[in-house]
């Protein structure tokens, strides 16, 4: 079946897709299909399953209570970039942080993991971490919902930035730092990459120096700096561009 035939909302649904079944929506996504799109039982609509799996389906019932779909034909989706990103992002207030996930998912990225750095100024824990853990993977999955990815990265707890560093093994490490230009000209093709992105106050000289130890390289992106949400999608472009599929 050609993509075409794959037309209409894409709702993310924690669910087994089988061609012939029948799903009934959670209920923020019912109430999502219901009542702010209003469709209507034989309305088109596409489901995925957050891991690689997307179906093209219809609505079989539509109520105030419940909205349930039936599932023509199912397949591979095919939104992935072939190369695994793994974003460490420094943690930052406000709406800046869900703006950093929701364009790394948009531009590819496999996994992000926020950071905890010297000059953040977020610190977060217990209840408080959790439910923050909670809305940014709801981000992921709503950015899924938007450009079409059928694979939801995950979004991990909340960690120190030297236990994250000491978990790399990617096979290009790189932190925005000013350094040589052309880090990304000289490497080999990697199908594997990490990026570190730090706080609005930069990282400090000790972390800079932590992520050089473990093989990460400076990369430069040009003479203006960038803000922390802005960063992730300008590297971001750049790896997709010369190593992924943009």
């Amino acid at each position: 079946m050609s993509d075409a035939a794959f037309q209409g909302p894409r709702i993310h649904v924690a669910a087994a897709l089988v061609a012939g079944g029948d799903v009934v929506l959670p209920e923020g996504a019912a109430r999502h299909v219901g009542r702010v799109l209003r469709l209507k039982p034989g309305d088109p609509l596409v489901l995925f399953d957050g891991q690689g799996r997307e179906a093209r389906a219809d609505i079989a019932e539509s109520d105030r209570k419940k909205v349930s779909v039936h599932i023509l034909e199912v397949r591979d989706g095919k939104g992935e970039s072939p190369l695994s990103v793994h974003l460490g992002q420094a943690i930052s207030k406000g709406d800046r942080m869900d703006y950093a996930i929701q364009k790394a998912v948009e531009l590819g990225v496999a996994a992000i993991t926020p950071l905890y750095t010297e000059h953040g100024d977020v610190r977060l824990k217990g209840e408080r971490e959790a439910k923050k853990l909670a809305h940014w993977q709801a981000v992921a999955v709503s950015a899924c919902e938007q450009c079409g990815r059928a694979t939801v990265p995950e979004v991990k707890a909340p960690q120190s930035l030297s236990e994250w560093l000491g978990q790399r093994d990617e096979a290009l490490r790189l932190v925005l730092h000013p350094g040589t230009p052309g880090v990304l000209e000289r490497a080999e093709h990697v199908a594997s990459a990490c990026v570190l992105i730090g706080p609005e106050g930069g990282l400090s000289p000790r972390e800079v120096e932590a992520a050089t130890a473990q093989g990460f390289a400076a990369l430069t992106l040009g003479p203006r700096v960038l803000r922390t949400e802005t960063a992730p999608v300008v590297a971001l472009t750049l790896l997709q561009s010369r190593f992924g599929d943009m």
